[in-house]
């Protein structure tokens, strides 16, 4: 058996159900594929190891190594896109260890922390993972982004915090919306959601500090996931090439089959740049004649378009063209809000994303704080 053989014999098993079986991170059991019972796959200093006749006798990597080695990485992948809800604090933050004593309360002014120290590493910290030194609770600042995201003004988000017992300035909401969508913008930069072949893009109006900008933004046709969005002075003539850029870096480096835009010509620009560098039978297809009713349509795009009009129409415009709010509404509609054309999943969920827990903001903003503290 060659190599190549080896290696698509391997990923046929991984692929089937229940031919690799996990007894731990070191050793696994393979089913033969004679019916024969099981081969043992090893892992040693030297690398894997098994006991089938192939191994054994030919020194040479086998199917059953193959088919561990795909299982792992598949694992891995399924690991990779399922975002947590953390659990109470059972193991120190910064070492892992299980050694950890309760070392005292911290007392604010609304909410009672319960601090640990590690008797490994003798590092201190509390059960507020993501939310360490604020002095509202993580209920109060997510439950705050949740309403300023689905229509509300700052002033709005005041009132009803403040019927809820919590007398926070409007400026705080802000700067509490600034922070954590700056930590789960870092975060989130990491996944990578499985895009569909086909991409739209357009661009609307928005006041930046009084002045007209346009907001260009990028979404998959199949899931509805905003891929990419860019800020520009112009509408028609504006150079938008990192747009499409920042998308297929999202996308792992893949060009759509499909691009829809309206007629601008910056889009057939950028498309031609950025698209087009490949052979050409797999050359990205331009549809760049979409209309509002008649002919091919991009509605979907308009939806989009709609939200956020909705959400600058509260604000009156942005103070500045890298506002946290524009990053902040892309989250949100990728990740925490549900779509009834989803069937109630969020774009993130039909990518294969999975945000766990009631509430989705701590799920991201916490996951967001470890992946701060391992790195």
């Amino acid at each position: 058996m060659t190599t190549d053989m080896g290696e698509e014999r391997g990923l046929a098993i991984a692929n089937g159900q229940n031919q690799v079986k996990r007894i731990d991170d070191y050793s696994y059991l393979v089913a033969s594929q004679s019916g024969k019972g099981d081969y043992e796959v090893i892992k040693g200093p030297i690398g894997w190891a098994c006991s089938c006749p192939d191994y054994l006798n030919r020194e040479i990597k086998c199917k059953h190594v193959w088919a561990v080695e795909f299982s792992l990485l598949l694992r891995r992948e399924v690991e990779a896109t399922r975002i947590e809800a953390i659990p109470d604090v059972t193991a120190c933050l910064y070492c892992g260890s299980t050694n950890i004593l309760k070392d005292g309360i911290r007392h604010n002014k609304r909410t009672n922390i319960q601090i640990y120290i590690c008797r490994d590493c003798g590092k201190y910290f509390s059960n507020n993972i993501g939310f360490e030194g604020m002095h509202s609770s993580p209920q109060a600042i997510t439950g705050a982004m949740q309403l300023f995201f689905t229509g509300e003004s700052l002033r709005n988000v005041q009132k009803f915090l403040s019927l809820q017992g919590v007398n926070v300035s409007h400026v705080t909401i802000y700067k509490w919306i600034r922070k954590y969508v700056r930590k789960m913008e870092t975060y989130l930069d990491q996944m990578k959601p499985k895009l569909g072949e086909t991409w739209r893009a357009d661009e609307l109006y928005l006041k930046v500090k009084g002045n007209m900008k346009y907001l260009f933004a990028l979404m998959d046709d199949e899931t509805r996931y905003w891929i990419a969005q860019q800020v520009a002075d112009k509408k028609g003539s504006a150079d938008i090439r990192p747009l499409l850029q920042e998308a297929k870096r999202v996308a792992g480096g893949r060009n759509p089959k499909t691009f829809i835009t309206d007629g601008a010509p910056n889009f057939q620009d950028a498309c031609n740049h950025e698209f087009w560098k490949m052979k050409k039978a797999t050359r990205t297809v331009h549809i760049h004649n979409v209309r509002w009713r008649d002919g091919p349509t991009n509605n979907k795009m308009e939806r989009l378009n709609g939200e956020i009009r909705d959400r600058e129409k509260v604000m009156r415009g942005v103070k500045r063209e890298d506002s946290p709010i524009l990053k902040g509404y892309e989250i949100f509609h990728n990740y925490v809000r549900p779509h009834m054309a989803l069937n109630g999943k969020t774009p993130a969920e039909a990518c294969g994303i999975t945000v766990e827990g009631r509430n989705k903001w701590i799920t991201l903003i916490q996951n967001a704080r470890l992946n701060t503290l391992k790195n």
